[in-house]
């Protein structure tokens, strides 16, 4: 117990879902659900494109045969001259198919490439619906169609949809301004069209009427997580992308300051790398810091931003009072281009209200003055709330930004927390009733001790005396942090068979540097990282014994992509373990009164 897996069980993965399992197709108004194995072809039943591809030394589609699109839409039906000068199955200069009298479309693009056999369905039935309603006809545009890697999802739409407000237009109540419309067709060029049919489709599926300006963004899709990120990215900045606004970049696989401590293999980091300079290449500021807010330009109250990385937007939410959703890779980066998000979600007012009171007038006043005990009170609202906003109750008043932060961060991982208020500390929480728009909460929790101690429990896995190492920052720590970590060091030493690590970006490190904190830490034994973290990249030694830590996060993850049993604790703990050689826990502060 206590020993690193090996990387074959250990490997760092980023969950996605796949949503073409819940794409739909209406027919005569009533939907129905395509089976999945109609939207998502086996391996071995790749499109061509895609399988001529695995001949070549790189294995990597070109450029062009890496166009894929998922959605196939209806619209206006051609004249009869128009069928006649365009002939059957083909498709013109702004991508229609055109049909007559239900022959089946046999091929469409300019290159007349073959319809995958999802389409070809789609299309006969649609055909029959044509005959007998006599408006729909299949438009589709031609460079949605290029290589499919999913077929699309087929829908119906008649001559006189009202909805109908763009080229791609969803049955959707999205309404374009003008400059969205020229970004949509391409009139900025070929990457800004593609952030921007990113942008039009995720505010179509959150049902937004608009688009709103952002301010900033922050990007979390510059961390490697395999070929298809890489290949994006680099789509966009051959095509020349630039960021519309200011952006900044999250945590990278890689420590460029400390590139020795990299124990990963060479083909990852090369990719990485690469993955790095696409986004620089595209105006990104390289501050590779999962903590943007610890920077000197951060949102003000009420701003609208486009931010990913879970702690970082609910700190933009609920410690800022910025307006932002959660964007995820690759949505984060089409924000950025085009300036604009969905006005939905968290940038509206009616989301941002509390429905679930958290009240911890009950926890022991010295339990509430030590730091230890904000990790632990997000996690254990985190797995209650889900993505609901909380307001907590009866903390003291004007709890600092790092008590905020760490309330957020382990709330965003083990549920789904992107806003939360403490009344009397954050922004919109001044009392409870602004905190929840004026309306009663719909549940409430008396938070106890107890309630804490298994929170706490929960973040630990090992039962190990022994201590293999430390890892603190997760998120990215503070000036104020390694200020206290300095002040519980003293002139003591980590103890020699305890590998430790601090976790924290550019701008701060600068600053401890510039005070004399980093030689005293190298000097204790403390090795700092930037650039990136120790549970998401391999830079940490070999671990025997516990990995002990004062972050929720880190410990809720670090199981799993580590390989790691891990043992939670304040800072105080961890220091004091860290100098012992084993793990010491101050069991009195988690007492009742």
């Amino acid at each position: 117990m206590g020993t690193r897996r090996p990387p074959d069980q250990a490997r760092f993965v980023k969950v996605g879902s796949n949503v073409a399992e819940r794409r739909r197709t209406e027919l005569k108004g009533v939907a129905r659900e395509l089976p999945f194995e109609e939207l998502v072809p086996r391996r071995s039943g790749r499109p061509p494109a895609f399988q001529d591809c695995r001949h070549r030394p790189d294995a990597r589609p070109q450029r062009s045969e890496r166009i894929a699109r998922t959605s196939v839409d209806i619209g206006t039906e051609h004249s009869a001259q128009d069928r006649h000068d365009l002939g059957t199955g083909c498709v013109d200069h702004v991508g229609h198919i055109i049909g007559d009298d239900g022959d089946t479309p046999r091929a469409c693009g300019r290159n007349q490439r073959p319809l995958h056999p999802a389409v070809e369905r789609g299309i006969n039935t649609i055909s029959q619906v044509g005959r007998e309603h006599r408006k729909p006809v299949l438009v589709v545009s031609q460079a949605r169609l290029g290589g499919f890697v999913h077929p699309p999802s087929v829908r119906v739409r008649t001559h006189a949809d009202p909805l109908l407000h763009h080229r791609y237009g969803e049955a959707m109540p999205l309404t374009l301004d003008p400059r969205d419309q020229a970004l949509l067709d391409g009139e900025h060029g070929p990457a800004a069209a593609l952030a921007m049919r990113v942008v039009v489709r995720t505010a179509e599926s959150m049902q937004a009427e608009r688009l709103l300006d952002i301010t900033g963004a922050h990007i979390d899709s510059c961390l490697y997580h395999g070929q298809a990120g890489l290949d994006f990215a680099q789509r966009l900045a051959d095509d020349n992308a630039q960021v519309a606004v200011p952006t900044t970049l999250n945590v990278s696989s890689l420590d460029l300051l400390h590139p020795e401590l990299y124990r990963g293999d060479d083909h990852t980091r090369t990719q990485a790398l690469a993955l790095m300079a696409a986004y620089e290449a595209m105006g990104c500021e390289p501050t590779w810091t999962c903590a943007p807010y610890q920077m000197n330009a951060r949102p003000a109250l009420g701003e609208n931003v486009a931010w990913a990385e879970s702690n970082a937007i609910v700190f933009a939410n609920a410690v800022l009072g910025a307006r932002t959703h959660r964007y995820g890779d690759f949505l984060d980066i089409a924000a950025a281009i085009t300036g604009r998000a969905p006005a939905a979600g968290l940038h509206l007012d009616a989301a941002r209200h509390a429905t679930i009171e958290f009240d911890v007038s009950a926890v022991p006043e010295r339990l509430l003055a030590l730091d230890v005990a904000y990790p632990v009170l997000g996690h254990h609202i985190g797995r209650l709330v889900g993505s609901a906003v909380p307001v907590v109750t009866g903390a003291p008043s004007g709890l600092s930004e790092d008590r905020l932060k760490a309330i957020g961060s382990a709330g965003a991982s083990s549920g789904s927390l992107a806003m939360f208020h403490v009344v009397g500390s954050t922004p919109e929480a001044p009392d409870l009733a602004t905190a929840t728009g004026g309306h009663v909460p719909q549940s409430r929790h008396r938070v106890t001790t107890a309630d804490l101690r298994i929170a706490r429990d929960q973040l630990t896995t090992s039962a190990d005396p022994r201590l293999g190492a430390i890892s603190l920052g997760t998120p990215h720590y503070s000036v104020a942090e390694f200020g206290r970590l300095i002040e519980l060091l003293g002139d003591r030493r980590v103890h020699p068979e305890v590998h430790a690590y601090v976790n924290t970006g550019r701008t701060v490190a600068l600053e401890i540097g510039l005070r004399g904190w980093t030689d005293r830490l190298h000097d204790a034994g403390i090795q700092i990282v930037t650039d990136t973290c120790t549970y998401i990249t391999p830079v940490m030694a070999d671990v025997h014994g516990t990995a002990m830590t004062d972050s929720a996060k880190w410990a809720y993850y670090a199981p799993g992509n580590l390989g790691l049993d891990v043992a939670f604790g304040s800072v105080e703990d961890c220091v004091e373990s860290a100098v012992c050689g084993e793990v010491v826990r101050n069991e009195s502060v988690w007492a009742d009164a």
